[in-house]
């Protein structure tokens, strides 16, 4: 929306979830389209399970250029678009759907809009890095993958079941980085030894903000503590890492770069990244 209002150029963006009204996505991305001047709209559907072939059928009929997907839809949604992206397909979900005259495009942006955040806040250099992710669901394929693409020494899943860890390790090519599944219990003392330990868990969370996947003392001073949980923006975990001497990376700007990915792939523009992450932290303090 070049001028702030609709006309009968406007595109038509947007997000589907089930629920999704607690989504900061709307809010995010019709301020990137202001900034950048793109006449656009971007709104968040409320789509349950039932309903999603219908949506998609309404995708294609409507010309809606793009649109983000989140919990539940994010591997249902797959079998009905007509291309997925290599990096969504060994991820095995889909987050983002570009919509090229009727072709629509699945991509997953999460594990690269990680990266891109966890190396320009906290890590510029990945390579030859040992790193810990704690969980083995969807968030955490999608950031090993993309880890995996940095090509750091060695990559330790851990999950509370070791058995999920292994199937997430089995079902990822490592290439040349050491790929390892472990149970929680060994949690201390692999972070002792580890650069980069990611909690990829919904433990620290808003409400339960008291909890902690690990206790901050376990890591190496020098360390990056990072967390993808965004409210709190400092989690208990980062704060007990920060006072033990690590450096902390929190969840914002993984949520703030996937949706840039997307801005990106949707319009051909960079994505005003600065007033992005304004909006969303604008809409947190409230």
């Amino acid at each position: 929306m070049t001028n702030g209002r609709v006309d009968s150029h406007t595109v038509l963006y947007g997000v589907i979830g089930d629920p999704i009204r607690h989504s900061k996505s709307p809010i995010m991305m019709n301020r990137a389209f202001k900034e950048t001047g793109v006449n656009g709209v971007y709104m968040a559907f409320h789509v349950t399970m039932d309903t999603l072939s219908d949506f998609v059928r309404g995708i294609r009929a409507m010309g809606i250029r793009g649109v983000n997907v989140t919990i539940p839809h994010k591997l249902p949604i797959m079998e009905l678009l007509d291309d997925i992206d290599a990096g969504a397909k060994a991820i095995g979900a889909v987050n983002t759907i570009v919509n090229d005259n009727g072709r629509l495009v699945g991509y997953n942006t999460d594990g690269i809009g990680y990266v891109r955040s966890l190396k320009e806040e906290a890590a510029p250099n990945i390579a030859g890095k040992q790193i810990v992710v704690i969980g083995a669901g969807g968030a955490a394929r999608g950031i090993t993958y993309a880890l995996l693409q940095e090509n750091p020494s060695e990559i330790t899943i851990t999950n509370r079941t070791s058995s999920k860890a292994e199937e997430l390790v089995a079902s990822l090519d490592g290439g040349s980085v050491k790929l390892v599944a472990s149970s929680n219990d060994k949690l201390e003392a692999l972070c002792e030894g580890a650069d980069i330990v990611i909690n990829t868990t919904s433990v620290g969370m808003f409400p339960n903000v008291s909890e902690s996947p690990i206790r901050g003392e376990w890591m190496k001073r020098g360390a990056v503590a990072s967390d993808l949980i965004y409210n709190p923006l400092k989690t208990t975990f980062l704060q007990e890492a920060e006072a033990h001497g690590c450096i902390i990376h929190g969840g914002l700007g993984m949520f703030i770069y996937q949706g840039a990915y997307a801005f990106e792939y949707w319009t051909g523009k960079n994505a005003p990244v600065a007033a992005m992450r304004e909006t969303v932290l604008e809409s947190l303090q409230v």
